[in-house]
């Protein structure tokens, strides 16, 4: 009752306000969510929010995925917008007509499940004015409508500086940029582009460079200009998954985009590549042309391939590090015949070095960072993914670096509760991945009484904590019970009810919870449902992944309907008795609640990586 009281003397201390200053300094600076949330307190504040609403110059809805008629209710009067984050996973062409406009300067449509390539000549007619593009979009099998699309908005958006193209749902060999001869505007400085055919940007590096020299050049195929508002074509910053990265691909680039500062190149090759067709050391060689390069990305992926950077030795790394001192930024996978020698020459050699990532480095060993933090580098993020020989001595040698911000450790099996005294007196870290390390739930009591800020904590696999070692977490006196606002508990056997009523009483802060593969049953879901109820400072979870739990029965189902679990944005539960016998009532949850994307399929937390496998229909 006195919670309730206290509520109510606040909203109507909000309606004496004057509405000027109600709408400027309280409407305008809430997120759009809670903003939506005031609305329905009465017609009073609802008139407040729907003349705050065309003030307001950027929008966010990428944490939830609205339907057409909650997108209109929201964005359909901000003509004032300049910048828009969409998640449009629920979204079709028509559904666009109310965002677009010439007011747009910046637009991000994510996981575009519905959208045609359509949509490229309805933004390139709509909106003129746009200077940076995000598009994600499902491959739909028809090339010539992808670049008679695609070109038609290029050519419509001539202020375009940042693109970002990214087609899912298939393989790189066969895919919608089988020629990449569309028009260019001379003012863009970053492309990312996914997936591209390795020869066909060769073919578009020589174009870039004629078409700087004579401001448009005629194939035989087709007329590609550098747009005619300036002579000399200088992107910064190119992203692009391949299917192979090579000598040549690098010379290419090197040799007609020498202003770059950016450079991120990632493959995906079916097969190991030819000795001739592949990434040797030779091509390291070639980034000496880079002159301002100052984040480089090299990375193979492996999938279900064991490909990899044969022909790249520690005398690659050597010559990399000699030729490309002012790095920032370094990401390397797939190096496999590269040894701690040729590591260390890139942490000791760029002495501006701020991140660090070595992925599946299987000679990479507590060597290469031997004394590192005595050289001038001051490392703020460190990941160090599946690299078997890393042990808790390298993570002791880095915690020297106090300005430490991020600490990626996962799959490194050598990490043990020696290390975490160390991370503990790093004040301002704040994210920490041990996932599969080989932690108790001594560790885990060390940790919480330290002072670190982490607000992303990932144990995943981390076999041996117990309910135990999240109680010490929760109640360690430190800082992170006061910061943690997303935890990762996936493949944790020893993880009960008991550890989650912990989170729902303690973990004030919050927000994102994953217990895929867990021994849970209906008593966790029934604790965080209520964790409002038990602590009203509590802050409302967003995101809960249950994929797996196999010990959550059907009947739990009622805890997902209202009023329960206000404000949850995603919801897991792939491979439970909740999908595979819920589904009549899941079809009301989400008639209840539009604002909440269930997910079947087993997607890692916000289906980033696998919205384009989704089934048509509700629920998604």
């Amino acid at each position: 009752m006195e919670q309730k009281k206290r509520k109510e003397e606040r909203r109507m201390g909000l309606e004496r306000l004057p509405s000027s200053l109600l709408i400027e300094e309280v409407l305008l600076k809430l997120e759009i969510e809670a903003l939506c949330s005031v609305s329905c307190v009465n017609k009073a504040m609802s008139f407040s929010v729907s003349q705050a609403l065309p003030l307001l110059s950027s929008i966010n809805l990428s944490a939830f995925s609205p339907d057409a008629q909650i997108l209109n209710s929201i964005v359909g009067g901000c003509r004032g917008l300049h910048s828009l984050t969409l998640n449009c996973l629920h979204l079709d062409n028509l559904s666009l007509g109310v965002i677009l406009g010439t007011h747009l300067q910046e637009l991000n449509l994510l996981s575009c499940s519905l959208l045609s390539y359509q949509v490229f000549t309805s933004i390139g007619e709509a909106c003129p004015n746009l200077r940076v593009l995000v598009l994600e979009l499902v491959d739909q099998c028809s090339t010539e409508a992808f670049k008679t699309n695609l070109d038609q908005m290029l050519n419509g958006c001539l202020c375009l500086e940042s693109f970002s193209l990214k087609i899912r749902g298939r393989d790189v060999g066969a895919n919608a940029f089988q020629s990449i001869d569309f028009f260019l505007p001379s003012a863009l400085k970053s492309m990312k582009l996914q997936s591209v055919l390795e020869q066909d940007v060769i073919r578009l590096m020589d174009k870039i460079r004629v078409g700087a020299d004579r401001n448009s050049v005629q194939t035989a195929h087709v007329s590609i200009p550098v747009s005619p508002l300036s002579s000399v074509f200088t992107l910064q910053r190119l992203s692009l998954v391949l299917d192979a990265i090579s000598d040549e691909l690098i010379m290419a680039i090197s040799g007609n985009l020498p202003a770059l500062v950016e450079l991120d190149l990632e493959d995906r090759p079916v097969k190991q590549p030819l000795p001739n067709h592949d990434l040797t050391n030779t091509g390291l060689q070639y980034l000496a042309s880079f002159h301002h390069l100052m984040g480089l990305s090299l990375i193979r992926s492996r999938h279900n391939q064991q490909v990899s950077f044969k022909r790249v030795n520690d005398m690659g790394m050597f010559l990399l590090s000699e030729v490309c001192k002012c790095l920032e930024s370094v990401r390397l996978c797939g190096f496999s015949k590269v040894s701690d020698a040729g590591y260390a020459s890139i942490l000791h050699s760029c002495l501006k070095l701020k991140k660090f990532e070595a992925r599946n480095a299987f000679f990479l060993s507590d060597l290469a960072f031997l004394d590192v933090t005595e050289f001038q580098c001051s490392l703020v993020e460190v990941k160090l993914l599946s690299c078997s020989l890393i042990t808790s001595e390298t993570v002791k040698q880095l915690t020297r670096s106090r300005v430490l911000e991020v600490l990626d450790l996962c799959g490194c099996r050598s990490i043990a509760d020696s290390c975490l005294g160390s991370i503990s007196s790093l004040r301002s870290l704040s994210m920490l991945n041990l996932a599969g390390a080989d932690i108790t739930d001594y560790g885990l009591s060390v940790l919480a009484q330290g002072i670190p800020s982490i607000t992303h904590l990932c144990l995943r696999h981390c076999e041996r904590v117990t309910d135990e070692g999240i109680s010490f977490l929760f109640h360690g006196g430190g800082t992170i019970h006061k910061t943690l606002s997303a935890l990762d508990l996936g493949h944790m056997p020893r993880i009960s009810d008991e550890a989650i009523f912990t989170i729902a009483m303690a973990g004030t802060e919050i927000t994102e919870l994953c217990l895929r593969h867990c021994s849970v049953t209906d008593v966790s879901l029934d604790c965080l449902a209520m964790r409002k109820t038990f602590r009203d400072e509590c802050k409302l979870l967003r995101r809960l992944d249950l994929l797996k739990c196999i010990g959550l029965s059907v009947n739990s189902l009622r805890f997902l309907k209202r009023p329960s679990f206000p404000g949850l944005h995603w919801l897991g539960i792939g491979g439970t008795p909740l999908a595979s016998k819920g589904y009549p009532t899941l079809s009301k949850i989400h008639n209840q609640r539009p604002w909440l994307t269930i997910c079947l399929e087993g997607c890692e937390m916000g289906c980033y990586d696998g919205w384009q496998f989704h089934r048509a229909g509700y629920p998604q």
